[in-house]
């Protein structure tokens, strides 16, 4: 019969001592280690205290190494009580023997605010770099895999420890998903989804995002996908335009803010000339009647697609083919305004100064009234000319205000769908070109209840995250190839 070591987060006494009782249970379970930063913890019989600095350091993951003697170890981060499903364990361990994989993971029940709910994840994939990957709370990894991946890393990471196991394990061994609810565990963050997308920015976790960075840029030299910081010249000669640049806003259904996103480009100061094509997708509220009172201003360009069947890629593919269309391509999108006056100067400006492809600017986060709101300020520093090509297969977002050089825009065009579409885009560009960065706030992004991801049910956010791993294997895969010629 196999065996496992558990190796489980102590900082609660009873929740513990609960979850301890549970694994015993399993007559799959040899040792059982409790990882705790209290070096007074109590200890619950028969398992063993194993004091540490931190929970997410390389040292835990080298100390895990060292005390793993069975066949397999099983990690459980979470202080809050598991509940392990009927022959949970067998089941882990038989999966994880028949695929022979070095780590295996699985769906799971959560209680969050008194109801217990399915939580399905998702299946690791190549391109499954992000570090908020959610693999749930509990992970069997195949000793063999782990003390080998521990060999192998050489940095010591005080926050990058697990994410950097993970990495070096999927270079050996698959990484396998079971689709199947094997656990409960109580979920304490309650937050609705839109809430919770850009922790990976907030500036106060800075330390560990330029972590994260390091083990993910290991990681890439490491199976041939890193790209040196060399980038293609940009030539903005290669034909003329009737402006200088366009800004570009994909519309449907938005009578609250459209009048406001379009008077913030009008109001616009610039040396050049510049237009607004708005590409209106089959409104059926206020929103065309808004447009069309703007029909006098020749500035204003009004697209009416006669496809149905286009999402907000497909819009602004409309938009940057349109004869009228400038130079460069700015995005605006149609619920939030740029900052002052001189937001589409700067950028253009941008373009010349840094010799790029894609300009990259810095937002604020506000409500619908415009008022700043947690985590305030997202600059996206992981854009770095060093390494930001690097680094955006690991990261979830682009940054905005987005902006592009139209003739390369048109000669890779955006998927036709409403989510990942710039950053599909903003991965392909970063292959070959340089990304400009301007760190000044030129856009106040709101976040209100009608954002496509406000409020996002599991499943939805499965599917969308399925995709932009998927955009990032297929990248990846293109890197590798790129490097091997």
């Amino acid at each position: 019969m196999k065996r496992i070591d558990c190796f489980i987060a102590y900082e609660d006494f009873c929740n513990t001592q609960q979850t301890v009782k549970q694994l015993l249970e399993s007559a799959f379970v040899n040792n059982i280690y409790l990882i705790t930063t209290n070096p007074k913890a109590q200890t619950i019989s028969p398992a063993h205290i194993l004091p540490v600095e931190k929970r997410t350091n390389s040292s835990l993951i080298r100390l895990i190494a060292q005390k793993a003697q069975s066949d397999y170890v099983l990690f459980y981060n979470k202080e809050q009580v598991l509940q392990p499903g009927l022959f949970a364990l067998e089941r882990f361990v038989t999966i994880a023997d028949d695929t022979q994989a070095g780590m295996v993971y699985s769906d799971y029940f959560e209680i969050k605010e008194g109801k217990c709910t399915m939580h399905p994840v998702i299946d690791y994939q190549k391109g499954s770099l992000r570090d908020d990957f959610n693999f749930g709370s509990v992970l069997l990894y195949k000793t063999q895999a782990l003390k080998e991946a521990a060999e192998a890393m050489h940095t010591d990471y005080m926050y990058a420890g697990l994410y950097d196991l993970r990495l070096k394990v999927s270079q050996k061994y698959p990484l396998v998903h079971i689709n199947e609810y094997l656990y409960t565990v109580l979920e304490k963050d309650t937050r609705k989804s839109g809430e919770k997308i850009f922790d990976y920015v907030d500036p106060k976790n800075r330390a560990v995002q330029i972590e994260m960075e390091k083990a993910c840029t290991m990681h890439l030299k490491e199976i041939g996908g890193y790209l040196p910081p060399a980038c293609k010249t940009v030539d903005f000669d290669l034909e003329t335009f009737p402006v200088e640049a366009s800004v570009i806003i994909p519309v449907r259904n938005r009578e609250r803010t459209i009048k406001e996103a379009i008077d913030s480009v009008l109001k616009q100061r610039a040396s050049f000339a510049y237009n607004l094509i708005i590409i209106d997708n089959h409104s059926t509220d206020q929103t065309t009647q808004i447009i069309e009172s703007y029909a006098e201003n020749p500035q204003v360009i009004l697209i009416r697609p006669d496809r149905e069947d286009l999402g907000i890629g497909g819009c602004w593919n409309t938009g940057v083919h349109h004869p009228a269309c400038g130079k460069f391509a700015i995005q605006l999108d149609s619920d939030d305004v740029y900052s002052d006056e001189n937001t589409l100067q700067k950028i253009v400006d941008a373009f010349y100064d840094q010799q790029c492809a894609m300009v990259v600017g810095t937002y604020r986060m506000t409500n619908f009234q415009m008022e700043t709101i947690p985590p305030g300020i997202i600059d996206h520093r992981e854009w770095t000319p060093e390494n930001g090509k690097n680094n955006a297969l690991r990261i979830n977002g682009l940054g905005a205000p987005r902006a592009f050089y139209t003739p390369l825009l048109r000669q890779i065009n955006l998927p036709n769908t409403s989510y990942g579409e710039d950053y599909a885009l903003g991965l392909r560009i970063s292959r070959e070109y340089r990304i400009g960065r301007i760190y000044d706030v030129l856009y106040l992004c709101r976040r209100w209840e009608d954002n496509s991801d406000a409020s996002l049910d599991v499943l939805k956010m499965n599917t969308h995250n399925t995709y932009k791993d998927k955009i990032r294997t297929w990248e990846l895969e293109a890197r590798i190839h790129k490097m091997k010629i």
